[in-house]
């Protein structure tokens, strides 16, 4: 891997103002907590988990990652370059936009039906790259195809003539074909069957080796992200819990809520290492959150007093491994 990191975010939010009652005079309007003060960075090669339960906020980040939304506060850094200062609307037209490209969740809603698969992986080449002649731009297609095992006859087809596999590698496909430095890639085996999952799976595998790709995976399925992925953040109601080598994630959770993901994990062995974890109650509201209580307040099974007056930190408990938790678990 590289050591200068393909991404780099420090401290980045994102805050909504919401309307309500905070309009009237001498009030202030409530405000949504979607991501609160997270730091990560991603190495060339490398392929890192983003999970948690939904509403954590973590396609929100996943948005700012890709500079499709603009953070509140933070700083992003482009393999040492800062591109905060660049606005989501004119980021569109920078000569970085080919190298972050994103990966959504359902192929079907993020293509347009009355373009062809052709068109559907040509249409970044086109706008993002340009190349000189219409022999560059097939041959380029062709290939970006190839790379993801899509068969050429499917290039004259139409959205709704695919499968939601090879939707799926469309959708891979036309993300690789203009040469990113960094995927993001939105929950994008949730809608497909277990046998195609582990099909797109080892393709990603295979390109992230293989292009050495940077790879952000977003998903609440910690199974497959532990297939895929090298590290894995842990996010709960905007903020980052937990983060770590995936195997030390899953052999030795220290927060509890990380632990309470982890057991209730299916599993086809006929006994489970240790007892399941139950968080009791809903999650606390995001909006305008306690400043001085941990987030998991009132759901944690570990909770004492000092969880209700002082929010944790993220701090180091190991090598490469940090938790955010006044007492994190042994």
């Amino acid at each position: 891997m590289s050591p200068q990191p393909v991404l780099e975010a420090q401290d980045i939010s994102k805050h909504f103002v919401l309307k309500g009652s905070g309009d009237l005079p001498g009030r202030n309007r409530p405000v949504l907590h979607a991501v609160d003060d997270v730091s990560l960075s991603i190495a060339r090669g490398e392929a890192v988990g983003l999970v948690g339960e939904s509403g954590c906020g973590k396609s929100t980040l996943a948005r700012i990652i890709s500079r499709l939304v603009d953070p509140t506060a933070g700083t992003l850094s482009m393999s040492g370059r800062s591109i905060t200062d660049i606005s989501s609307a004119r980021f569109v037209r920078s000569d970085l936009r080919r190298k972050i490209q994103m990966v959504f969740q359902d192929p079907s809603d993020s293509v347009n039906p009355r373009f062809s698969v052709f068109d559907i992986i040509a249409d970044p080449l086109r706008q993002l790259c340009r190349p000189a002649t219409k022999a560059e731009l097939v041959a380029r297609v062709r290939e970006a195809a190839r790379a993801v095992n899509l068969a050429p006859e499917l290039l004259d087809r139409f959205p709704h003539q695919l499968s939601g596999g090879q939707k799926a590698r469309v959708g891979i496909a036309r993300a690789m074909i203009v040469d990113p430095e960094l995927l993001v890639l939105d929950e994008p085996t949730s809608a497909l069957d277990v046998s195609v999952q582990a099909t797109v799976l080892k393709l990603l595998a295979r390109l992230t080796r293989e292009a050495n790709v940077a790879l952000l995976f977003v998903s609440h399925d910690l199974n497959v992200v532990r297939l895929l992925c090298s590290r894995i953040f842990v996010m709960y109601l905007g903020r980052i819990v937990e983060s770590g080598p995936t195997e030390e994630i899953f052999n030795r959770p220290r927060h509890p809520y990380t632990k309470a993901l982890l057991s209730a994990v299916p599993t086809l062995r006929s006994g489970r290492t240790g007892e399941r974890v139950k968080l009791e109650g809903e999650p606390r509201s995001p909006i305008d959150p306690d400043p001085f209580a941990c987030r998991l307040v009132g759901r944690c099974p570990w909770q004492q007093q000092r969880c209700t007056t002082a929010e944790p930190a993220l701090e180091a408990c190991g090598p490469a491994h940090a938790v955010r938790c006044h007492f994190p678990l042994d």
